[in-house]
This record gives structure tokens, C-alpha cells and sequence, in this order.
């Protein structure tokens, strides 16, 4: 928080206070190791101090922690990023191996806001620049795509596996490759499921820098206390503009693409 913001608060005496990293990254450590220095927060996600699944459970909690860190006007810059050799291991086979036509409507409806809002909340609500640093494979690359920088390690192959899967391409990373490569290259994406590796991802610019594994975090607090070096204002504005295209097709395309999505997980059909 500014100087100006924190006198403010304390010569009126009326502003309700944010969100406290004290509170919530207790709050959240069963899905995120959390780390503010500066004004950068370093959000890694891990399962137990080890890589992290993709699950239920993990999309609830970036939903609600990115409101979390949207909220707090102590955080500058934010990093995301995985633990050890992957972004994500995988998928936890424990929060699918019902089929989606068996639930509940009510949780078939959260699914449905967890999964718009952890977009929605990405580009909408953090007002601050974001750098994602994708440390190895895994699945849901639409987040760190959506960051303003993202940085990755030449083991990374980017795509979309829904639609090989019998699912449906709707749960943003479709909208995202067809921003970054274009539309025939994201629609031959989602049919085959084949992806894009690394050094052809920075080829057509869908990654900014590619780097040794060890090199990723260390350039990225790089990066962020480059940015922190510019005055708040700026930095933050600056983020208003470059997030303004993702604003634009989260808000047109997310929801509708996600119902979709979920339309054909729920019926089952073949």
C-alpha cells in the first residue's frame, strides 16, 4: 500500500481495511505457498510441498484466493508459478471419477462459477501486473497464458486436450490460443490435441522468454522489481491496458464456451 493510501486510512479512520496475507495465506496453504516481498506476491501452487493436481478443490481455491489477493492493496506485482518440475502432475483422478451427469445440480453449478470466475477473476480483479512462471508441464495453461508476461521452461507444451478427451475445448484455453496463434492453428489445436512446445510457443509469441528451469523464478523477481520501480500509478494502469483484450473475450466468450462445456460433460453423450 502507498504511503498516501495508508495516511488516508489513518487520518479518516472510516475505510474498511483489505484482505490481510497474515489471514489468508493460512487460509489458503492446503493449495498455495504464499510469499510477499516488496509488493511482489509469489503465489506457488503444491500438493503437500510437492507439485500440485489439478482438482475440484484447487479451482474452488483460485477463485476465492485471487479475490483474496484482488483485494490486497499491500500486493504490487504477482507471480505465479508451480513446485518443482511441473506446473501441475496432472489431474486427481478423485475429483472426476464421477461423471458429471451424477451431480448434484447445485455442484454442477459451482463447478460452473469456479471455473468462469478463476478467469474472470484473473483479468477482471487484479489491478496489479502479473508475471506467470510456468515451471515445467501441466495442465490449465490458460492461466499463466493470461498473466501479462509469462516465462517457461523448455520441457512446456501448450494445448488443449478437451475435445481428444470427449469434452468440449470451453474452458479458456481454446479462447486464449485463438488470441495468441489464431484461429486455424487453435482450431487444429483442438481437435488433434497436439501441442506446442516451448521454443516454437516463443517462435509465434505465445511465451515471452524461455529459460533453464533454475533461471525462471530468479528472472521473473527480476522483472517484477523493474516494474516496482516504476511509479504506482503507472504500473498499475499500464496493467489496465494490457489486460483490456482478455477483459474483452473473458467477459464476451467465457461463460457461454464453459456452459458449453459443461453441457457435454453433464449429458454423457456420445
Amino acid at each position: 500500500m502507498s504511503d498516501a493510501i495508508a495516511a488516508r486510512d489513518r487520518e479518516l479512520g472510516n475505510f474498511v481495511p483489505g484482505p490481510s496475507l497474515s489471514t489468508y495465506g493460512v487460509q489458503f496453504e492446503q493449495h498455495f505457498q504464499l510469499q510477499r516481498r516488496s509488493g511482489v506476491l509469489t503465489v506457488r501452487m503444491h500438493r503437500q510441498g510437492e507439485a500440485a493436481l489439478w482438482s475440484r478443490g484447487l479451482l474452488n481455491a483460485w477463485n476465492l484466493l485471487l479475490r483474496e489477493v484482488g483485494a490486497d492493496r499491500e500486493t504490487e506485482v504477482v507471480v505465479v508459478t508451480g513446485t518443482g518440475d511441473h506446473w501441475l502432475a496432472g489431474v486427481e483422478a478423485a475429483s472426476f471419477t464421477r461423471p458429471l451427469r451424477e451431480w448434484p445440480g447445485d455442484l454442477v453449478d459451482e463447478q460452473y462459477i469456479d471455473g468462469v470466475r478463476v478467469l474472470e477473476r484473473l483479468v477482471l480483479d487484479i489491478d496489479c501486473p502479473t508475471i506467470a512462471v510456468v515451471n515445467g508441464p501441466g495442465p490449465r495453461m490458460e492461466i499463466p497464458l493470461l498473466c501479462d508476461l509469462t516465462l517457461c521452461a523448455p520441457d512446456v507444451v501448450f494445448g488443449d486436450g478437451n475435445f481428444r478427451a470427449g469434452s468440449v475445448p470451453g474452458d479458456g484455453m481454446y479462447l486464449v490460443l485463438r488470441e495468441l496463434v489464431g484461429i486455424k492453428r487453435a482450431n487444429h489445436a483442438a481437435y488433434t490435441g497436439q501441442g506446442i512446445p516451448a521454443d516454437e510457443a516463443y517462435r509465434i509469441g505465445l511465451v515471452n522468454e524461455v529459460l533453464p528451469r533454475a533461471e525462471l523464478l530468479p528472472r521473473a523477481h527480476q522483472l517484477a522489481d523493474q516494474i516496482m520501480s516504476t511509479p504506482r500509478t503507472a504500473r498499475r494502469r499500464t496493467h489496465e491496458i494490457l489486460a483490456r483484450t482478455w477483459q474483452r473475450r473473458i467477459v464476451a466468450e467465457l461463460r457461454d464456451c464453459y456452459a458449453h462445456q459443461l453441457l457435454a460433460m453433464t449429458t454423457g453423450l456420445t
